[in-house]
């Protein structure tokens, strides 16, 4: 009998009812510390504060009189939304490490392996490609990525990339046995200061790190690693640290609305300064290198004269040159197929 009041009582802790079986002192007894502490952690209730048993029996009994959650999730409404962005979202950021390989000496057969460096990405279709930031992979010979809560670093292969905008696509095979899902795409066009901001990478190598602000600024111009600018980056005050860069920058409904690219301080850490370049920007680019390997730019196809050849020749020429001086037109290029032809010397 004594072990079946002992189910009973487990069994109704466990359904959360609001009393406990109606049987006397002793019979309650027979739970355990252990399975005191159990239904309690179970509930979510913190019991680090009760030393004797009668102190977690007590707890347990006001948590079931106040009804299930009542102690467990202390968790605004905020809060709670902002764990479940987490959860969502935190699976389908990938944890990217790069390698190159060194020759140690002539005499040595095969050459060592060494860590460039590592950096953040997300998954950003069912076929595997991942987003990350140019200068993630820079100079390295071999990439790998780590989705999902897994801890199987994948091999990934280079798609291409966009180096005047920092933007690189890898691709891995096996990211759908892994059952993660592709981050939802936002829009960039819309922000707004003062809106939610969420950044999620591994700065420090730290993977799984969340960090939250707003969007501080809209429309900045920021360099990237050739030198040319990124225009419309978003300025955030989400903690950005080295490891961070290609991670996403989200908004509160766990959409993509940047990829962190890098931050402004003196010291190298976060100082409230970091920027992302914008997704619609991100979207078009890696729309194009998924499909040609490459981002596609519209050309003409046609050499002008600069500022002092157009001098020369108008001297030569006796006469005030007006427009641009077409120097050259190759075969194949839209210019050739227009009709344009370059200058030619006759005489």
């Amino acid at each position: 009998r004594r072990q079946a009041v002992h189910r009973t009582m487990l069994a109704a802790l466990a359904h959360g009812r609001r009393a406990l079986p109606r049987v006397g002192a002793r019979w309650r007894s027979t739970l355990s510390v252990s399975e005191l502490q159990r239904l309690l952690t179970e509930r979510g209730i913190d019991f680090r504060d009760c030393v004797e048993k009668d102190q977690l029996m007590e707890r347990l009994q006001e948590s079931l009189q106040s009804g299930p959650g009542a102690h467990g999730s202390r968790l605004s409404d905020a809060e709670r939304s902002l764990t479940s962005l987490f959860e969502r979202c935190a699976p389908s950021v990938a944890f990217i490490q790069s390698s190159r390989f060194v020759q140690q000496s002539p005499f040595s057969p095969q050459p060592m392996e060494v860590p460039r460096g590592t950096g953040s990405g997300f998954l950003w279709d069912q076929e595997g490609h991942v987003v990350t930031n140019f200068h993630v992979i820079q100079g390295a010979q071999r990439a790998k990525v780590i989705l999902g809560n897994s801890t199987k670093a994948l091999d990934a292969k280079l798609v291409g990339v966009e180096e005047d905008k920092d933007i690189a696509v890898l691709k891995v095979d096996t990211a759908g046995a892994l059952g993660v899902q592709p981050l939802a795409i936002g829009c960039s066009a819309n922000l707004h200061v003062g809106q939610t901001a969420v950044a999620i990478g591994n700065p420090f190598g730290l993977d799984g790190t969340l960090t939250t602000g707003v969007v501080s600024a809209v429309g900045r111009e920021v360099r990237g690693v050739t030198g040319r600018p990124i225009k419309n980056c978003v300025q955030t005050d989400a903690a950005i640290n080295p490891g961070n860069s290609g991670g996403p920058l989200l908004d509160s409904l766990g959409q993509v609305i940047g990829v962190n690219t890098m931050i402004y301080s003196p010291s190298g850490a976060s100082a409230g300064i970091g920027f992302a370049i914008p997704i619609d920007t991100v979207r078009r680019i890696v729309q194009q290198i998924i499909r040609h390997g490459r981002v596609l730019r519209p050309t003409l196809g046609i050499t002008v004269a600069d500022e002092r050849m157009t001098r020369v020749l108008s001297q030569q020429i006796g006469r005030q040159l007006a427009g641009v001086v077409i120097m050259e037109v190759p075969r194949g290029t839209p210019a050739h197929a227009a009709g344009l032809n370059g200058c030619e010397r006759r005489g």
